[in-house]
């Protein structure tokens, strides 16, 4: 039995504007993984940051309860009118580390306030990748839509979906 050959008149044309949207898949899929990345390691920066925040807070919350406490042992000798060389050196040492325990605490609030802005930050940025990342997916999926429908409407889109996308992330770069 002879072997039939079926011949399509399309099987060997070369669509340019198919390769052309095939190449523009291709540069769209890389940034939305340069994008991708970048703001899941933002995100990261700014648990990581949070987190410093948290520990510095919590010490200088330990800070001031020892303060505190140095505080009310002094209001305790002073009620109970206790009077001696012992209970002056006592004080003395109260004072002394109630001092210390202020100066500590603030530089450890100016630690907390700095990571906690830094934590800000770094989530500011991480929204402008992931609205980067967003645009630039909906251009990706755009520019696809080319090969079902054979519209030129949907890679146009899809550029200016890519290039705002890509201007957005850009900026979480430079804020």
């Amino acid at each position: 039995m002879p072997e039939l050959e079926i011949h399509h008149e399309s099987e060997h044309a070369i669509d340019p504007m198919g390769q052309k949207v095939g190449v523009l898949a291709a540069v769209l899929a890389v940034a939305l993984a340069i994008v991708s990345i970048t703001s899941h390691r933002t995100h990261t920066e700014a648990i990581m940051q949070k987190s410093a925040a948290n520990d510095a807070w919590a010490h200088y919350q330990a800070t001031r309860v020892k303060y505190h406490n140095l505080d009310l042992g002094e209001s305790l000798v002073g009620v109970l009118g206790a009077r001696s060389e012992a209970v002056e050196k006592a004080l003395a040492s109260y004072a002394a580390q109630k001092k210390d325990y202020e100066e500590r605490s603030r530089t450890i609030q100016a630690d907390a306030e700095k990571s906690d802005l830094a934590a800000d930050a770094a989530e500011h940025r991480a929204l402008r990748f992931d609205i980067g990342e967003g645009l630039i997916e909906i251009a990706l999926v755009l520019s696809s839509l080319y090969f079902i429908s054979r519209k030129r409407m949907f890679p146009a889109i899809g550029v200016i979906a890519g290039v705002a996308g890509t201007a957005i992330a850009i900026t979480g770069l430079v804020i």
